[in-house]
Protein backbone atom coordinates (compact mmCIF):
# COMPACT_ATOMS: atom_id res chain seq x y z
CA UNK A 1 0.00 0.00 0.00
CA UNK A 2 3.02 2.18 0.82
CA UNK A 3 4.76 1.78 -2.22
CA UNK A 4 2.11 4.25 -4.23
CA UNK A 5 4.64 6.91 -2.37
CA UNK A 6 1.65 8.47 -0.08
CA UNK A 7 2.37 8.50 3.56
CA UNK A 8 -0.27 6.78 5.44
CA UNK A 9 -1.57 5.88 8.46
CA UNK A 10 -2.92 2.29 9.43
CA UNK A 11 -6.30 3.46 9.79
CA UNK A 12 -6.12 4.75 6.00
CA UNK A 13 -4.39 1.51 4.73
CA UNK A 14 -7.04 -0.38 6.48
CA UNK A 15 -9.43 1.80 4.52
CA UNK A 16 -8.04 0.70 1.13
CA UNK A 17 -7.92 -2.68 1.49
CA UNK A 18 -11.87 -2.52 2.41
CA UNK A 19 -12.25 -0.53 -0.14
CA UNK A 20 -10.35 -2.60 -3.36
CA UNK A 21 -8.41 -5.66 -1.58
CA UNK A 22 -10.99 -7.20 0.04
CA UNK A 23 -12.86 -8.98 -2.99
CA UNK A 24 -9.31 -10.84 -3.83
CA UNK A 25 -7.72 -11.31 -0.42
CA UNK A 26 -8.37 -11.59 2.98
CA UNK A 27 -8.60 -8.69 5.73
CA UNK A 28 -6.39 -7.82 8.00
CA UNK A 29 -7.67 -6.49 11.31
CA UNK A 30 -6.22 -3.23 12.83
CA UNK A 31 -3.97 -4.83 15.04
CA UNK A 32 -2.54 -6.45 12.30
CA UNK A 33 -1.69 -3.51 10.05
CA UNK A 34 0.25 -1.70 13.17
CA UNK A 35 1.88 -4.65 14.47
CA UNK A 36 2.91 -5.34 11.00
CA UNK A 37 4.27 -1.69 10.28
CA UNK A 38 5.76 -1.23 13.47
CA UNK A 39 7.50 -4.78 12.14
CA UNK A 40 8.73 -3.07 9.01
CA UNK A 41 10.12 -0.26 10.69
CA UNK A 42 12.21 -1.75 13.06
CA UNK A 43 13.55 -3.71 9.61
CA UNK A 44 14.02 -0.15 8.33
CA UNK A 45 11.84 -0.79 5.08
CA UNK A 46 9.15 2.01 6.10
CA UNK A 47 9.50 5.36 8.57
CA UNK A 48 7.26 7.03 10.55
CA UNK A 49 6.35 10.31 12.14
CA UNK A 50 3.32 11.56 14.19
CA UNK A 51 1.04 13.99 12.58
CA UNK A 52 -1.11 16.34 14.67
CA UNK A 53 -1.07 18.15 18.29
CA UNK A 54 -4.36 17.44 19.55
CA UNK A 55 -5.51 14.20 18.02
CA UNK A 56 -2.06 12.82 16.85
CA UNK A 57 -1.88 9.77 14.33
CA UNK A 58 1.30 8.19 13.22
CA UNK A 59 1.47 7.78 9.60
CA UNK A 60 4.25 5.85 7.98
CA UNK A 61 6.17 6.22 4.65
CA UNK A 62 8.11 3.55 2.24
CA UNK A 63 11.97 3.85 2.44
CA UNK A 64 14.18 3.46 -0.95
CA UNK A 65 14.93 0.02 1.08
CA UNK A 66 11.63 -0.96 1.55
CA UNK A 67 10.46 -0.14 -1.99
CA UNK A 68 13.43 -2.17 -3.08
CA UNK A 69 12.01 -5.12 -1.46
CA UNK A 70 8.56 -5.38 -2.20
CA UNK A 71 9.84 -4.21 -6.08
CA UNK A 72 11.92 -7.59 -5.76
CA UNK A 73 9.22 -9.61 -4.32
CA UNK A 74 6.22 -8.44 -6.65
CA UNK A 75 9.20 -9.29 -9.57
CA UNK A 76 10.99 -12.64 -8.09
CA UNK A 77 9.30 -14.15 -5.63
CA UNK A 78 7.16 -17.05 -6.60
CA UNK A 79 3.42 -16.64 -6.62
CA UNK A 80 1.51 -19.23 -4.94
CA UNK A 81 -1.68 -20.31 -6.11
CA UNK A 82 -4.96 -19.19 -4.04
CA UNK A 83 -5.98 -20.39 -0.87
CA UNK A 84 -9.36 -21.65 -1.43
CA UNK A 85 -11.82 -22.10 1.52
CA UNK A 86 -15.60 -22.25 0.81
CA UNK A 87 -17.38 -23.15 3.51
CA UNK A 88 -20.78 -23.10 1.51
CA UNK A 89 -19.17 -25.83 -0.90
CA UNK A 90 -18.07 -27.39 2.65
CA UNK A 91 -21.42 -27.60 3.08
CA UNK A 92 -22.08 -29.44 0.20
CA UNK A 93 -20.14 -32.13 0.33
CA UNK A 94 -21.54 -32.83 3.89
CA UNK A 95 -24.84 -32.91 2.44
CA UNK A 96 -25.47 -36.12 3.97
CA UNK A 97 -25.76 -34.64 6.81
CA UNK A 98 -28.39 -32.21 6.64
CA UNK A 99 -31.51 -31.69 3.97
CA UNK A 100 -31.63 -30.08 0.46
CA UNK A 101 -34.19 -27.72 1.30
CA UNK A 102 -31.30 -26.74 3.72
CA UNK A 103 -28.37 -26.57 1.63
CA UNK A 104 -30.65 -24.50 -0.79
CA UNK A 105 -30.93 -21.84 1.76
CA UNK A 106 -27.35 -21.75 2.75
CA UNK A 107 -25.97 -21.59 -1.54
CA UNK A 108 -29.29 -19.03 -1.92
CA UNK A 109 -27.17 -16.78 1.17
CA UNK A 110 -24.17 -17.41 -0.99
CA UNK A 111 -26.04 -16.24 -3.88
CA UNK A 112 -26.99 -13.18 -2.22
CA UNK A 113 -23.59 -12.40 -0.77
CA UNK A 114 -21.68 -13.00 -4.23
CA UNK A 115 -24.15 -10.82 -5.75
CA UNK A 116 -23.86 -7.68 -3.37
CA UNK A 117 -19.78 -8.61 -3.63
CA UNK A 118 -19.84 -8.35 -7.68
CA UNK A 119 -22.52 -4.96 -7.76
CA UNK A 120 -19.81 -2.80 -5.16
CA UNK A 121 -16.98 -4.06 -7.48
CA UNK A 122 -18.58 -2.77 -10.30
CA UNK A 123 -19.38 0.75 -8.11
CA UNK A 124 -15.58 0.34 -6.99
CA UNK A 125 -14.20 -0.41 -10.60
CA UNK A 126 -16.66 2.92 -11.85
CA UNK A 127 -14.55 5.24 -9.31
CA UNK A 128 -11.26 4.01 -9.76
CA UNK A 129 -11.66 4.49 -14.44
CA UNK A 130 -11.33 8.40 -13.36
CA UNK A 131 -7.64 8.02 -12.20
CA UNK A 132 -4.44 6.97 -13.95
CA UNK A 133 -2.46 6.54 -11.13
CA UNK A 134 -5.18 3.50 -10.24
CA UNK A 135 -5.09 1.67 -13.21
CA UNK A 136 -3.57 -1.44 -12.16
CA UNK A 137 -6.52 -1.22 -9.35
CA UNK A 138 -8.74 -0.94 -11.69
CA UNK A 139 -7.89 -4.08 -13.63
CA UNK A 140 -7.86 -6.02 -10.28
CA UNK A 141 -11.61 -4.21 -9.76
CA UNK A 142 -12.74 -5.71 -13.25
CA UNK A 143 -11.18 -9.32 -12.45
CA UNK A 144 -13.42 -9.43 -9.01
CA UNK A 145 -16.23 -7.80 -10.65
CA UNK A 146 -16.38 -11.12 -12.90
CA UNK A 147 -15.45 -13.27 -10.12
CA UNK A 148 -18.11 -12.88 -8.36
CA UNK A 149 -20.68 -13.07 -11.48
CA UNK A 150 -19.13 -16.48 -11.91
CA UNK A 151 -19.50 -17.24 -8.17
CA UNK A 152 -23.21 -15.96 -8.00
CA UNK A 153 -23.57 -18.35 -11.24
CA UNK A 154 -22.11 -21.49 -9.87
CA UNK A 155 -23.90 -21.30 -6.77
CA UNK A 156 -27.19 -20.66 -8.41
CA UNK A 157 -26.05 -23.89 -10.31
CA UNK A 158 -25.72 -26.14 -7.55
CA UNK A 159 -29.07 -24.87 -6.11
CA UNK A 160 -30.83 -25.93 -9.23
CA UNK A 161 -28.78 -29.43 -9.01
CA UNK A 162 -29.19 -30.14 -5.49
CA UNK A 163 -32.65 -32.01 -5.56
CA UNK A 164 -31.52 -34.15 -8.41
CA UNK A 165 -28.41 -34.88 -5.92
CA UNK A 166 -30.56 -35.78 -3.31
CA UNK A 167 -32.59 -37.89 -5.04
CA UNK A 168 -30.16 -40.00 -6.33
CA UNK A 169 -28.98 -40.32 -2.99
CA UNK A 170 -32.30 -41.15 -1.31
CA UNK A 171 -32.36 -43.74 -4.38
CA UNK A 172 -29.59 -45.37 -3.65
CA UNK A 173 -30.79 -46.73 -0.21
CA UNK A 174 -27.90 -45.02 1.75
CA UNK A 175 -29.25 -44.80 5.60
CA UNK A 176 -26.09 -43.49 7.80
CA UNK A 177 -23.49 -41.90 7.15
CA UNK A 178 -22.22 -44.14 4.29
CA UNK A 179 -19.10 -42.78 2.62
CA UNK A 180 -17.11 -44.83 -0.02
CA UNK A 181 -14.90 -47.11 1.54
CA UNK A 182 -11.10 -46.63 1.13
CA UNK A 183 -10.35 -49.33 -1.21
CA UNK A 184 -12.71 -47.57 -3.53
CA UNK A 185 -10.52 -44.56 -3.58
CA UNK A 186 -7.79 -46.06 -3.92
CA UNK A 187 -9.27 -47.86 -7.03
CA UNK A 188 -10.06 -44.36 -8.49
CA UNK A 189 -6.66 -43.56 -7.86
CA UNK A 190 -5.55 -46.82 -10.01
CA UNK A 191 -7.50 -45.60 -12.77
CA UNK A 192 -6.56 -42.10 -12.85
CA UNK A 193 -3.00 -42.78 -13.44
CA UNK A 194 -3.93 -45.54 -15.70
CA UNK A 195 -5.60 -42.81 -17.90
CA UNK A 196 -3.25 -40.13 -17.47
CA UNK A 197 -0.44 -42.50 -18.86
CA UNK A 198 -2.57 -43.40 -21.77
CA UNK A 199 -3.36 -39.50 -22.49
Amino acid sequence: MLSGGDELSGYDIKKWINWAIRFFYSTPAYSQIYSELKRLEQLGLVTSRVEGSTRSRRIYKITDDGLTAVTRWSNEEPVEPPTLKHHPLMRVILGHLTSPDHLKEILGEHVAYADRMQRAAVTEARWTAEQPAWSYAHLALRWSERYYAAERDLAQQLIDEIDAAGDLFTQAGVTGIQWPVREYWYEVERRIAAEEEQG
